[in-house]
């Protein structure tokens, strides 16, 4: 026993610095790094409960980096709903003025539906129902706040073992106020281009509606339905040329919308395309499911449905249920002030403790009554942390068992969370659950009803019986929140496989 405690001391690593709120959290690995960072899977050892731990490195280094990381955190913490990732905790740095690094707490997710729908060929209809559900559930809330995603494709929504799917990556996301003049643009618009509108192709200078985030929607939806990107244009007259391929040449009109002038001279001289049958694109699939996806690709935005119309489409018969499909208010504009004025670094600094503050009942109180306290005294536990990581850091990637990052920026969360070490042991002696993320594998389910959601805002998987047709390769994780679906099933990942 003794000798595994000095293993695990030279084993960690220098993980946290200066936070003694650290000593609230057991690392167990580092499962992700990046030039934002470093992320860690840890256990809450106060609540038992497993979390990822995203270090933020020189988060002021950059003051749109940082705007990005306030903007962010403040969304999350402001709109709460069960198909959005949650921050649980952010630690109080040590001095308001002088931080440069912060320390956010997520709920821990097994993985993303870019990595589900890479590893599964067998999705089940039943799945592709329950995953645009929620999906659009989501967009219904978020949009309700006049909150529009602005970077939804497959990377950005976690996804556990039970099929629960989380929306995360809220770094590009704005809020607009209806007060605010119709002449504003948003400039920053960079999402990945393969689930980008048409209206906005080619173009960084255009208005913003929720009807973008419809559409990246279908195209996720379509990649659900055949595993493969629905639109993967290799430029901007590449993608044009593809979803012209499948729409068909938009009328005049519809080409006028284009903000973007070389993308509307380009569609204007296009020879004329006949829209596909969606039948003959997607052979085999519900004709519900393609009536939908039809909606939600129009060429047009003003011909997409809302989100909240899209719920009531007959395709979510059985499944769809109002009183679990809630709005919100609208955020106030004066969340949001600071993007009307440019910041300086020391203004984001402020605001962003500020937004620490939240997650620091107590201190929050003591700071909304002018107590200018610059600096908290922590017990030794910061110095345990200063040890953590500093093996599994300087070993990452270099043939131990971990996660390769793909995610090379500062958005929130991590790319993904791998097993605790027990879990592991378990899975290699017992066959037991395994959570290696990127080789998840759905396996064919029952049908899911509208009393099986209830429940979905927790992860709670319980082992089930083994697949004896396969038992050696994999088992199944069975949910209790669908309890009718063997919904994932997990297999471990050899180490030198890449993403």
């Amino acid at each position: 026993m003794a000798g595994d405690k000095q293993k695990k001391g030279t084993n960690e690593s220098e993980f946290f610095t200066e936070y003694g709120e650290a000593r609230q959290y057991e690392i167990i690995e580092v499962v992700g790094k990046g030039s934002y960072g470093v992320v860690g899977a840890a256990i809450d050892t106060k609540t038992g409960e497993k979390v990822a731990i995203k270090k933020i490195n020189d988060v002021f280094e950059h003051v749109s980096d940082a705007t990005r990381i306030l903007r962010e955190i403040k969304l999350l913490r402001l709109l709460r709903h069960p198909d959005l990732v949650e921050i649980k905790h952010i630690m109080l740095p040590p001095s308001r003025r002088e931080f440069r690094d912060i320390y956010v707490v997520f709920e821990l997710m097994e993985s993303d539906l870019h990595q589900v729908i890479k590893a599964n060929d067998d999705l089940t209809p039943e799945h592709h129902q329950f995953f645009l559900y929620q999906l659009l559930r989501a967009l219904k809330y978020i949009h309700s706040a006049n909150v529009f995603h602005r970077d939804l494709k497959p990377k950005n929504i976690l996804a556990n073992a039970d099929c629960k799917l989380k929306i995360c990556d809220f770094g590009l996301a704005r809020v607009s106020f209806n007060d605010a003049p119709q002449a504003i643009f948003w400039t920053d618009y960079v999402a990945t281009r393969w689930y980008r509108a048409p209206e906005l192709c080619g173009s960084f200078f255009s208005k913003y509606t929720p009807a973008i985030d419809i559409w990246s929607i279908g195209c996720i939806f379509a990649e659900m339905l055949t595993g493969k990107p629905l639109f993967p244009g290799k430029n901007v007259v590449h993608q044009l040329d593809l979803m012209t391929d499948l729409l068909g040449t938009p009328p005049p009109e519809t080409i006028a919308k284009i903000r973007n002038e070389k993308a509307r001279r380009y569609l204007s001289s296009m020879r004329k395309k006949p829209p596909v049958h969606f039948l003959q694109k997607f052979p085999g699939v519900d004709p519900l499911a393609l009536s939908l996806l039809e909606r939600l690709l129009a060429f047009d935005p003003k011909d997409r449905p809302t989100a909240e119309a899209a719920l009531a489409d007959p395709y979510f018969h059985g499944l769809a249920n109002v009183e679990r499909e809630p709005s919100t208010q609208p955020i106030s504009k004066l969340e949001f002030e600071f993007e009307r004025r440019k910041l300086t670094k020391d203004d984001v600094r402020e605001l962003i403790y500020r937004e620490i503050l939240e997650y620091h009942p107590q201190m929050l109180q003591e700071y909304q009554r002018g107590r200018d306290q610059t600096s908290f005294m922590y017990p030794s536990g910061v110095d345990r942390f200063k040890r953590q990581f500093a093996h599994l850091e300087e070993h990452h990637g270099k043939g131990e068992r971990t996660t390769p990052v793909l995610r090379q920026n500062t958005s929130l969360p991590r790319e993904r969370v791998l097993p605790t070490k027990e879990e592991k042991a378990n899975g290699e002696n017992n066959s037991q659950i395994q959570a290696a993320v990127e080789d998840s594998h759905l396996a064919n389910g029952g049908p899911m009803n509208a009393q099986q959601i209830e429940g979905t805002n927790s992860y709670s998987p319980t082992e089930n019986d083994l697949n004896k047709a396969n038992h050696s390769a994999r088992s199944l994780l069975k949910s209790a929140s669908i309890s009718a679906s063997q919904c994932v099933s997990v297999k471990p990942r050899p180490d030198n496989e890449g993403p």
